[in-house]
């Protein structure tokens, strides 16, 4: 696979697809519908992921495409492919709260290898380069041509003064109780993939996640906390959070800058 043009074309399919959610989150009101899950989609999913599919097919159509939109026509038993969640935090969208991310990742031999998380209302920009280092772009972003990135690197957590960050919109007990484990300086709440890249950028330590995934939620932000250093384990056995598993669903997850003193469930 080409990464220079891969992360390009990664890139650009981004901006474009933040450009037409945006255009909905300022519209007066917008539709939401409720899928099969319980789960909430908008318009802005579906533009976005309708876009963001024909463009990775357009430019790689050798290469499997896994979307979070069209994820119920899937049945791929792939180890190499794309896989895309058009807006992660649909709710923070919903609620107008700008947690929510564009994010699109190659995944290869089950690690995701190169990924790109864009907030549209943070003006936040993420990605990795073509040889899989991480960088966060600073804007204005100009769609056909990268701008000035930045390097990002984990952290050198202090175990007993750690930087935690959780879910906003699906904290529990559970969570907190595990939390709980760990001596805590400082806490932060964080919607959708940006949580992966408060740990890459080291603005946070550890992010664990208790509760149900799939594999185009964190995808994208794991080809770029890995990229900066960090590592995606399990929570039941610390081993490496693997990818193209039965209907793409992942287990608890820890994410972390490596030195963090890992607790036991």
């Amino acid at each position: 696979m080409d990464f220079d043009k891969m992360m390009l074309v990664l890139r650009k399919l981004s901006l474009e697809a933040g450009e037409r959610i945006m255009d909905i989150y300022a519209a007066p009101d917008f539709e939401v519908k409720t899928k099969s899950d319980q789960s909430p989609v908008t318009e802005a999913d579906e533009a976005a992921d309708a876009h963001i599919s024909a463009g990775l097919r357009a430019a790689f159509p050798e290469a499997a495409v896994v979307t979070e939109e069209q994820s119920e026509t899937h049945d791929l038993d792939v180890r190499d492919f794309f896989i895309v969640d058009p807006l992660d935090g649909t709710k923070e969208f919903v609620n107008r709260r700008g947690d929510f991310t564009v994010n699109i990742a190659w995944v290869e031999d089950g690690v995701p290898l190169r990924g790109v998380v864009y907030a549209p209302a943070r003006e936040r920009l993420f990605w990795t380069l073509p040889d899989g280092t991480a960088v966060e772009e600073i804007g204005p972003f100009d769609k056909e041509t990268p701008g000035t990135v930045t390097p990002i690197r984990v952290s050198e957590p202090d175990n007993d003064a750690l930087m935690v960050v959780a879910s906003k919109s699906h904290r529990d007990a559970a969570t907190d109780a595990y939390i709980g484990k760990y001596a805590v300086a400082d806490m932060k709440s964080a919607g959708s993939s940006l949580k992966f890249c408060l740990v890459a950028t080291g603005e946070a330590d550890l992010y664990p996640r208790l509760g149900r995934t799939m594999e185009w939620d964190t995808a994208a932000g794991h080809a770029v906390l890995a990229g900066a250093g960090g590592q995606v384990v399990r929570f039941d056995d610390h081993t490496p959070l693997g990818y193209g598993k039965p209907i793409f669903e992942n287990p608890f997850f820890i994410a972390l800058a490596p030195g963090v003193a890992l607790k036991a469930g």
